[in-house]
Formats: C-alpha cells, structure tokens, sequence
C-alpha cells in the first residue's frame, strides 16, 4: 500500500511537471511568435495581465496615472520577455515630440560638413536628442539642388523632426525652402538673405583682426594680404579684421600688397607671384603675407620658394580655416586661424533646443570665435 502510494504521488508530480512545462513551452513560443510578427502594446498587456492603456501610461511615464509599482514591474518582465519595442512614429504623434533634430547639409563627406555633423551630433546626444542628415549635394558652383533640398526638407518632416539645422559648406547667404518654417529652424555657417531664420556664422571680422596682430607682434609692418572673391562675406569680414588690426597699429594696409585669386593653390600662387614680382630687388617688398584659405597659402610657399626665399626668415606666412591635411603637412607646417565648425554645430543644437522648447535666444545671428592655431610659419 506505502509503495503504491508514493508511485501515485510520483505519477501526480510527473504530471504536473510536464504540465507546467507545456505552460512554459506555450509561452515562450507565444513570445517567440510574437517577436516574428512584431510585438504590439496589446501583446504586452496581455502577457501583464493588464490593460492596453495601463502599458501605454506606464511607458509614457505618466505619474498622475497612479498605477503600483507591482504592476509596472509586471509590465517591464512583460517588455523584456516579448523584445518590445515602441513605435517611435506612433509615440511621437501623441505626445508630439521626436526627439529627433534633422538637418540638411551640402556634400556630407566634405571635411567641413563632417565637423559640423560631428559637433552637432556630440551636443544632440548630451540632450539625449538624436540627428538625421540629409544631404543636399550641390549641383555646380552656384548653390545646392534645390529639387533635392526641397525632397531632403520634405523627408525630414514626414519623420516628424522637432526642429531643422540647416548648415553650408562656405559662408554665405542662402534662401531656405518655405517648408524648413514649419519647425524651429537654424542656420549654419551661412546666413538667411530673407532675414527671417536665426543663423550662426564664424566671427570672420575677429579671425581676420588675430591673424594680422599675430604678424605685428612678430615685427611685420608690410604685411601683403592674398584675398578670395572680393564679395563673399568670409573675405570681406577677414579683410576688415586685417584693416582694423594694422589701424589700432597706426598703419594702413597698402592697396599694392592685396591681391584676389581663385580660392585654389593655384590662385594662391598666381597672387604671391604678383605681389612678390612687384618688388624684384626686394625693396619694398612685404615680410609676411596672410592668405585668406590655407589652400591659397600652399600655392604662396611654392612661389616664395622659387624665389629663393624662406619662411618665415624672409617672409611669415598666416594662412585660414585649419585644413589638417594642408596645415599640418606643410614645410614648416602653417599657423593658421581655424573656422569653428564643430562649435558651430554643437551651438547650433544648444539654440534649436532653445526654440523648441519656447526659450529666447542670444541673438538672431551668433558669432563663433575664431582661434590662432600657431605652427612654425611666423
């Protein structure tokens, strides 16, 4: 009677043994069959024991929902067992927030463009905010596709983006589609010609005022200057930087030493030869030159060197913008003043932030500093 007993109660254990792990079996391939058609809220809630709009509160962290923590710790097993995750597009329409930046660049893989992506990508994550670029690669010298930025913009929108950078390779004015004013929207590198967007630009004026006092401290008071397109905002702000810091000197920059090119090696050189072949005995010739792009400062190390000169021992050199590849590989390597571009970007994201969030921001357009890099050419 004793062994029947225990062989009844063993046969009972065995039973429910399997029973339970038939339960188990069924529920983890529920689960399975879940994930494979993608998991729903409803899903949760139904392997929580709780209803659709007790999950929806507890992942939208409502506090006035007033729902216990048994209840919530439920639903986060229930999450993790099913491999949920939200419908950002979903969650975004009701609680109308992205947390999505978008923003619209020329030519990503440019250096430049890269830098400003990097920096305003730094500063979205700090805000816990994320980017999506759309390029909007340009069609020829005279401006970006539109076609293509009008789409980019477009795009941008459908995905609900909180707000739009809008960012250029080089300084200049710009028109922006009529539909980047549907969300905050700012500018980078480039400024609105209509007037109406905030923008943030290099402080060009300053960049130009430290490059030539770095030349006066040195003891250069014939100081020649190698110039971009003579209307574009970066030259015409360097330009007066360069005016004002030779004034606050007691001198004048003279018209004979400023030359215009083509922003290439190129045009660097074809301007060094003529400034230099003005003075072929050497007087009156300048003792230092500052180039308006590092570029334009390659091409006057090989006129300078053709001439049998030196740098900096007969002439110092100041080039601008910092491109790596042409600053520090040079001989002697180019102190240069560096366009702030990773700044720019992460600033960018601090005033988008700013907008969305209803706030007032510094000024319409914001000013970045531009720092000497110094090397070994002055």
């Amino acid at each position: 009677m004793a062994r029947s007993t225990a062989e009844g109660k063993a046969a009972t254990a065995s039973k429910a043994a399997g029973e339970a792990a038939n339960a188990s079996g069924t529920g983890a391939a529920k689960a399975a069959k879940a994930r494979q058609r993608g998991v729903t809220m409803t899903d949760v809630a139904r392997r929580a024991g709780v209803s659709r709009t007790t999950v929806s509160f507890v992942l939208s962290n409502r506090a006035d929902a007033g729902i216990s923590e048994e209840t919530k710790i439920r639903i986060a097993e229930a999450v993790q067992e099913l491999g949920y995750r939200p419908n950002a597009g979903a969650r975004a329409l009701a609680s109308q927030r992205s947390d999505w930046y978008g923003i619209v660049t020329e030519i990503v893989t440019a250096p430049f463009a890269v830098d400003i992506i990097k920096g305003a990508q730094d500063q979205a994550w700090l805000d816990r905010r994320f980017l999506l670029i759309a390029p909007s690669d340009q069609a020829d010298a005279h401006g970006p596709n539109q076609g293509l930025e009008d789409a980019a913009i477009e795009k941008l929108l459908e995905q609900r983006v909180e707000g739009l950078l809008y960012a250029a390779t080089y300084h200049r004015g710009v028109h922006v589609p009529a539909s980047a004013g549907e969300v905050p929207t700012v500018l980078i590198n480039c400024f609105d010609a209509d007037g109406k967007l905030p923008s943030i630009v290099p402080d060009e004026r300053a960049g130009g005022r430290v490059a030539v006092q770095r030349l006066l401290q040195a003891g250069h008071t014939r100081i020649g200057v190698i110039n971009l397109d003579p209307d574009i905002p970066a030259a015409i702000g360097r330009l007066e930087g360069a005016r004002e810091a030779l004034a606050a000197a007691g001198l004048e920059l003279d018209p004979e030493l400023v030359v215009s090119g083509h922003a290439t090696a190129d045009g660097g050189y074809a301007a060094a030869c003529t400034i230099l072949d003005r003075y072929p005995e050497g007087e009156g010739r300048p003792t230092a030159l500052f180039c308006l792009n590092d570029r334009m400062a390659m091409g006057a190390y090989d006129a300078i060197k053709e001439r049998g000169l030196t740098i900096p021992g007969d002439i110092a050199v100041i080039g601008f913008d910092n491109q790596e590849l042409i600053a520090a590989y040079l001989r002697p390597k180019l102190t240069t003043v560096a366009l702030p571009f990773e700044e720019m970007g992460a600033l960018g994201v601090r005033t988008l932030a700013a907008l969305t969030a209803g706030q007032p921001i510094a000024a319409d357009q914001q000013l970045v500093d531009c720092p000497l890099l110094e090397r070994s050419s002055v």
